[in-house]
Formats: C-alpha cells, structure tokens, sequence
C-alpha cells in the first residue's frame, strides 16, 4: 500500500488493544496526513514514556516515579488499601475519585485452567504492608468474574490473620464486568457499598 513503513507501523498499532487491523489503518492513516502535529509528539511521548515510566515497589502502579504519585501521596489514608487486579482498575478507580488511600495492584487473578496460580500473583509487598500493622481495611475490587471471585475468595482467607477488616466491592458491578470498562457511577456505587468478605 505505502512502503514497508507504513506497514509496520500499522502492523504494530493493530497489536495495541481495541485496535484491529482496519482501525490501526484509519489510525496510521491520521498520524501520517499530519507528521509534525500528530506523529512525531507521538513518538517522542512513547520514547519517553519507554525511558521513564516504571512499576511502582510498594503498589505496582505505573509511573515515573517509585514510589508512585498516589503511594508518595500524604494526604491519601495509609490505613486502607483497594486491591486491584490491574493498573487499568486502578486508573479507572481514581478517575471515579472515590477511593482515597492506597492500593495494590495484584498483576492477574487466580485462573487453574490459564495456569495462574498465587506464587503468579503480586504479593509480597501487599503481605508486607499487611504485617506492618498500618492497614486496618483492605478493599477488594476485583472483577465479578469466576477468576475474581476465586481470587477473593482465596485473597479473603489469606488475609483473614493479619487482624485488617477485609471488604469487598459491593452493588453496581455486573457478573462478567471487568472494572476498568464501567462507568464513574457505577465504580462510586460498588465502592460505596463495600461489604466485608
């Protein structure tokens, strides 16, 4: 169609998700009708991104810094952390603005048939908050799906011995909904009416 780099870069925008093939050529296609405006900002946000952003230690958020904005943030309440199955649940939470302390980013959830087992998931700096002795309630807000709620459940009795309350998202998230695609209502609803685990 255009040269083997006009290829490529459509080969590599249809891996990005949402994107299938047609979409990664309406997308090329707006980039390259404006280079100066569109294409090579891009391209020096992603390098610079690729340069600069990490997984935060203590959450496993991404950001620049490490700790992360929110984990360096004083005024969030360090007693209350929100476990999440992924930075997009994360980001989709804070866009809510309804959750002011701390979270945990778990990296997946348990799945025996994907071959996802706990020593898969993100754990230890959560068990270690946890033994600290400052979390007095941990949040878990994870999918309404067979894999969160086996994640839960196990996260549920896991957690049980460390002396925090251990809630879970209530109303407002349907069976098979995955967190980062529901709206701020929805997600202020469901965190709103936490129940414990």
């Amino acid at each position: 169609m255009g040269g083997p780099e006009i290829e490529r870069l459509i080969e590599l925008l249809g891996k990005l998700p949402g994107l299938g093939p047609r979409s990664a050529r309406r997308a090329a296609l707006g980039l390259l009708r404006q280079p100066q405006a569109r294409l090579l900002p891009l391209a020096s946000a992603m390098q610079q991104a690729a340069r600069t952003v990490r997984t935060c230690a203590l959450c496993g958020n991404l950001d620049s810094r490490d700790p992360c904005t929110i984990c360096s943030d004083p005024g969030r309440d360090q007693g209350l952390v929100c476990v999440v199955e992924g930075v997009g649940d994360l980001w989709a939470l804070e866009r809510a603005g309804v959750h002011r302390g701390l979270y945990h980013v778990l990296g997946g959830t348990l799945s025996p048939l994907g071959g996802v087992g706990p020593e898969d998931l993100n754990l230890a700096p959560l068990l270690s908050r946890l033994a600290g002795g400052d979390v007095r309630e941990v949040i878990l807000a994870l999918g309404a799906t067979v894999e969160g709620a086996t994640t839960q459940h196990w996260l549920s009795e896991r957690l049980a011995a460390s002396g925090a309350t251990i809630s879970r998202v209530g109303q407002g998230v349907p069976m098979g909904g995955a967190l980062d695609v529901l709206d701020d209502g929805t997600l202020a609803a469901a965190l709103m009416a936490r129940r414990a685990s």
